[in-house]
């Protein structure tokens, strides 16, 4: 925990999540910290005796991991639990630390030259998955990296957006800045944090200063306005303007 900068990974689910949430667990019987499963089951320090019920934390989830292993959380314990046991002897995995940058390749004509030859890569050292899934994410990021630059240069910002969207939904820019829980005014703040973080990539923390809301509201209020974007279609482009 205290030896890197904290760093997180987009992982594609089911065997890998499996495979890195066994080797995470796994990590301090590898160092040598306890002595074996049995010992590993009751250790306070890893999510795994969390999901054995050794120790129970409220904060913890546990379904999503266990409903992996089947519907009756009794026996998806114990096949968790056997499946922990069969990574003992697998060792280190390079794949799950990180390695085979995609981005060191010198390019994504490379990288495609390289997967005519049936050359793949494993992981980028931030997305762990299969190469379909990592291509994918990253060509995603590169496509919406490409759109923020694009809407900078056009001169958007935050002010921008909120104007945006005082005309789409016919409401004050004042009216949309102020706190509120009447119903047009909740959709137009939803669509207003979703394009501000979204499109431009400002903080959700900037946001809610701007907003008056807390880190989490803004997280929900993105989530609604995606939401509301793909449902009426609407638009961050004044197209009279295009």
């Amino acid at each position: 925990m205290f030896q890197n900068r904290y760093k997180s990974i987009l992982c594609q689910e089911d065997p890998y999540l499996l495979e890195l949430v066994r080797y995470i667990h796994l990590n301090p019987l590898r160092a040598r910290v306890v002595s074996g499963l049995k010992e590993l089951d009751h250790y306070p320090y890893s999510g795994h005796s969390r999901l054995v019920a050794k120790i129970k934390d409220q904060w913890q989830d546990v379904d999503t991991v266990l409903a992996l292993f089947g519907k009756q959380k009794y026996a998806a314990r114990k096949k968790y639990r056997v499946f922990v046991e069969k990574g003992i002897l697998e060792g280190k995995k390079s794949e799950l630390t990180g390695g085979g940058l995609i981005r060191s390749t010198g390019g994504w004509g490379v990288l495609k030259s390289l997967r005519r030859m049936n050359i793949h890569f494993k992981s980028d050292e931030r997305i762990l998955g299969d190469s379909d899934f990592v291509e994918k994410v990253l060509c995603d990021a590169t496509e919406k990296m490409e759109r923020r630059y694009r809407l900078e240069a056009m001169g958007y910002d935050f002010d921008t957006i909120v104007k945006r969207v005082s005309e789409i939904f016919k409401i004050a820019v004042k009216y949309i800045l102020s706190p509120g829980k009447q119903p047009e005014r909740v959709i137009a703040r939803s669509v207003l944090a979703y394009w501000a973080v979204r499109e431009l990539g400002i903080s959700g923390t900037r946001v809610g200063k701007r907003l008056g809301l807390s880190q989490s509201a803004v997280s929900r209020a993105v989530q609604r306005g995606e939401q509301l974007v793909l449902e009426h279609r609407l638009s961050l482009y004044d197209t009279r303007n295009a």
